[in-house]
This record gives structure tokens, sequence and C-alpha cells, in this order.
């Protein structure tokens, strides 16, 4: 018979497949209008009121577009409006946010050593701050800075980078790295749900009562659009960050992520300047490529960074006979089998996280890279630390790791 477990293991599976679905739709039609609109080219023949045309050939065929920067003196019958897939991407994260994160605060959400919150106050302080990040970008926007488009960025770089910070301060690492995430994509939405639909309905409301449309509405949702395609690429790395313990479980997450905001900068830069035929910033590249590997060289900075003793040989079939590993046999049985088992014990955990077991010597010794990545050289395992792995626990493993086996691998 099919338990609780096993049924709210299938429908986080399906919320996550239809939030990934709506996401590649989201994002596809976003990249897709925002090369569209950089493209667009001045002809001799355009129809009064239209700012540019495309052609372009996709599935056998030729299709023939046309911008108006404002409206057409005529709306047509049929009118195509992109906005559920915006809609239903946040939906489906939400819903994911609640049944991983919500649900399960005491695991993944609170982080004991940093905050003693109740799931309550967790939840709260989830939930209201991606409300409250809304609200002051919005402000931002609809200040003064709106007509210094460059300044803005600028001043969300950094509010972005201080919610990296307040993030990791009262979360895991995991869930400080997906809010932050979280936070971004609200932004996102919001944009097309507050302005750039509702902006966009004036102007079709004005064309049906035969009013001339204000030009205004449009240059505002120009703005929010062109955050979101800045944002895309950050939101991406964010979500598949929990993942990739390198990323959120180490020292310096706050600082990789708010990097990863000026990777996507320059990333979407080279194709936006491409998109508008101006030319292949070619930099863009190898600025990227420096900010990635100061991403790679933080991940493995700080006081979780062991040092390799001097002069010691590789010896990979070492691993079992070094003097740490009773130590850290006794840490990895202590402190995670009961969720790593044939027959995990852990409340709520029916079957062992990716199917990894570690109940046995050989267990161990076959799983070692990857107790050294999440257990010793971060903090993603255990999750949140609910078993209590000490500092001298963790430290044991990077150096039973790395003394048999770390020189081979350039540690």
């Amino acid at each position: 018979m099919t338990d609780y477990a096993v049924i709210w293991e299938w429908v986080s599976f399906a919320v996550r497949w239809l939030h990934i679905v709506t996401a590649m739709a989201w994002i596809g039609s976003s990249f897709y209008f925002i090369a569209l609109d950089l493209g667009l080219r001045k002809s001799p023949d355009l129809p009064p009121g239209a700012y540019g045309e495309e052609w372009q050939v996709h599935g056998g065929g030729f299709y023939h577009i046309e911008k108006y920067l404002v409206a057409p003196d005529r709306l047509p019958d049929r009118l195509t409006w992109f906005k559920w897939e915006s809609y239903s991407t946040w939906l489906s994260g939400a819903a994911l946010l609640m049944i991983l994160y919500w649900s399960g605060a005491e695991l993944y959400l609170i982080d004991r050593s940093k905050s003693d919150l109740s799931s309550w106050q967790a939840i709260l302080i989830s939930g209201g701050s991606l409300a409250i990040g809304w609200l002051v970008y919005d402000f931002l926007c609809k200040s003064r800075l709106g007509d210094r488009p460059n300044a803005l960025m600028l001043l969300l770089f950094v509010l972005l980078t201080a919610m990296a910070w307040g993030y990791d301060q009262v979360f895991t690492g995991r869930a400080a790295l997906l809010h932050l995430g979280a936070f971004t994509a609200t932004i996102m939405t919001a944009n097309v749900f507050m302005i750039i639909i509702p902006n966009q309905k004036i102007v079709v409301e004005d064309l049906r009562s035969g009013r001339v449309p204000d030009a205004r509405y449009g240059i505002i949702a120009k703005l929010r659009s062109t955050h979101n395609n800045y944002l895309t690429l950050p939101v991406i790395f964010l979500m598949l960050s929990n993942h990739y313990p390198l990323s959120f479980a180490t020292e310096y997450n706050w600082v990789i992520a708010a990097l990863v905001f000026l990777m996507g900068v320059t990333i979407r830069h080279y194709f936006n300047t491409m998109h508008a035929g101006k030319g292949r910033p070619h930099w863009t590249w190898a600025v990227t490529a420096i900010i990635f590997i100061t991403m790679m060289w933080l991940s493995a900075a700080g006081d979780r960074e062991f040092t390799n003793p001097a002069g010691r040989e590789a010896d990979v079939s070492g691993l079992a006979e070094h003097a740490f590993f009773a130590d850290v046999r006794d840490s990895i049985q202590r402190r995670c089998s009961s969720c790593h088992a044939n027959e995990p014990v852990w409340s709520g955990v029916s079957i062992p996280p990716k199917s990894v077991v570690l109940e046995t010597d050989a267990d161990i010794l076959r799983q070692a890279r990857q107790i050294y990545i999440h257990s010793g050289l971060s903090l993603a395992m255990p999750p949140a630390n609910v078993t209590s792995m000490n500092a001298e626990e963790r430290r044991r493993i990077v150096l039973w790791y790395r003394e048999s086996v770390g020189s081979e691998i350039g540690l």
C-alpha cells in the first residue's frame, strides 16, 4: 500500500516538474522577445506608427514581425498575451517552496547555529521577505532612479547582495541561496503581474475607447522587462545551487551568490549586444571566466579550508587504513546513518536520500568523495546540522580524504 511519505515524494516531484516546464516556457519567451526587440530594423515601407520590423525563418516558413512602440491605429481582433508562463512559474515555485522548505523547516530551512527560530517564525521570514523585497524594489523603480537605469541597476545589485548576506544569517546555506532566487523571481513575476501587463491593458483600453495611448506606459514596462532579462540567468543558477554544496554550504556563499548576478550581466550583455547588431563584445567572456574562477576559489576559502600536509604521498587504497578512518566511520554512523540507511529512522524520511546508504565500511569508502565535499569541505550535510556534527569531526573528514587521495586531485 502506498504510504503518506511516498505520496508526498511524488507530489514534490510533480510540482518540481511543473516548475521546470513553466520556467522553460517563461525564460524561452523572455529571451526570444528581448532578442526580437534588439533585432528590429527600420524600413522605408513600415506602416505609420511602426518602430521597426524583423524577418525570421523557422519551421519551414517565414515570419514578418512589426513592432509599435505605443500601439497600432487599429487593435486586431486576436491579441496574444504572454503572461501565464510567468505566473505559472512563480505559483509552482511557491508551491515547491512550501512543500520542501516550509513543511521541512526543521531540516532544510532553520539553522540553529545561526538563529533559534521556530518553524512558524522561519516561514514568516521566508514569505514576508519576498513581499517586502518587491515593495522596496518597486519603490526604487518609481522614484527618480527610474530615469537613471544604470544607477538603479547598481542599487538593485546592492539590494540583492544585502539580501544574500541577510538570508545566510538566519537560514541554512541551501535555503539562503534558494530564497535569494525566490526573492529575485518574485520581483520578476511581480514586474509582469503588477506593471507590464497592467500597462499594456491601459494601452489596449485606450485604443478601444478611441483615445491616443500614452507612450510612457510602454517606457515603464520596457524598464521592468530589461531588469527581468538581466536577472534570469542568476535565478536559474540559484535554483540549481541546492544540488551543489560548494555553492551554498561554504563560508562565502553569500559572496558567491552576489557574484552570480555580475556574471549574469556579462553574459546577457554579450547576447544583447550581438542581437542588436552592435558587434560581439568577447571581453565579456573573459570577465565571466574571471568571476567564475573567483567563485570557485571562494568555495574552498575560509575557516573550512584545511591544508594537505606537505610531502604526503597519494594512496587511494589508504582510505580504509588511514588513522582517522575509525573516527570518520564513527561520525558518519552517528551523524548520517539515521537517514542514509536501508531503513531510515529519521522522521519523514522513508528511503535514503539519493539512494545513498552509509551503514558499512564499504558504503563509506564508496561515498568518500561525496562525504568529503558535503560534510568536510562544506556544511551541506547533515542538513541544517540537525545531528550536530562538530568542527573537529569535519576536520578529520577533510584530512582523512586529502591525506589519502587529495594530492591526486590537486588539493
